[in-house]
């Protein structure tokens, strides 16, 4: 059986991404782990990286509707799917 990607842009919480990039909990809370583990696992997510221009910059903005959480700054970041 063939697994199946899909590749999606999703507007991820600045505050998350040392944890989903890194492994970096440092600053986080518990709720705020297992919200985003809980993100994680429910989307199937098996990658991430940020979205950047040429010169490798990439631009936070505020988003009401941010991927998980709470209205926050967030940065557009690549999302790898397994259906």
């Amino acid at each position: 059986k063939r697994l199946s990607m899909e590749l999606f842009i999703e507007a991820i919480p600045t505050w998350s991404l040392g944890y989903l990039i890194n492994s970096d909990a440092t600053g986080l809370t518990d709720e705020e782990i297992n919200l985003i583990d809980n993100w994680y696992k429910e989307n199937k997510v098996t990658d991430i990286s940020i979205v950047t221009d040429r010169e490798g910059e990439w631009f936070p903005y505020f988003s009401h509707y941010p991927a998980f959480g709470l209205p926050a700054e967030v940065v557009d970041c690549h999302i790898m799917l397994s259906q």
